[in-house]
């Protein structure tokens, strides 16, 4: 019976021992990696987007919460649900006109309440991924008219 055996390394000459000592002094030279946004600021900023997007008291809880600890990503969501809720406001009032126009106004009701629910989980899900999307057609006009809000 035969055993095959693992050939043994050989030895290092001085002129390799030189290159990877070389190698190892470059390593330690290079700057060191810039410092990590710790997790719970992130975890806490995405609370604040996503709690917004969950009812009228979501949006009271996320306001109070970002009141403590100001974030660009907090802000800028609390001023996208606070135009979604105003367009809402305002569409429920032209909602009350429409009603009275048998089937082309109620048909105008139901596509402009699905359209703002869209626009809702629209908005939702860049809360989630953390991303300062603005909802389409008005999120950047409302970035505009609430600008100071949330500050």
């Amino acid at each position: 019976m035969r055993v095959l055996t693992m050939p043994e390394a050989p030895a290092q000459s001085p002129a390799f021992r030189t290159h990877s000592t070389r190698r190892k002094t470059m390593s330690t030279s290079e700057t060191p990696p810039p410092p990590v946004t710790p997790v719970a600021s992130v975890t806490e900023d995405r609370t604040v987007a996503i709690l917004a997007y969950i009812t009228i008291i979501g949006f009271v809880i996320a306001i109070v919460m970002h009141s403590s600890k100001k974030t660009a990503l907090g802000a800028f969501h609390l001023r996208q649900v606070l135009g979604l809720f105003v367009t809402g406001v305002a569409f429920g009032i032209c909602a009350i006109i429409l009603a009275f126009i048998p089937i082309l106004g109620w048909l105008a009701i139901f596509l402009g309440w699905l359209s703002l629910v869209a626009l809702l989980i629209i908005g939702f899900i860049g809360a989630v991924t953390g991303k300062l999307k603005p909802v389409p057609v008005l999120g950047e006009h409302y970035q505009k008219w609430f600008a100071n809000a949330f500050n």
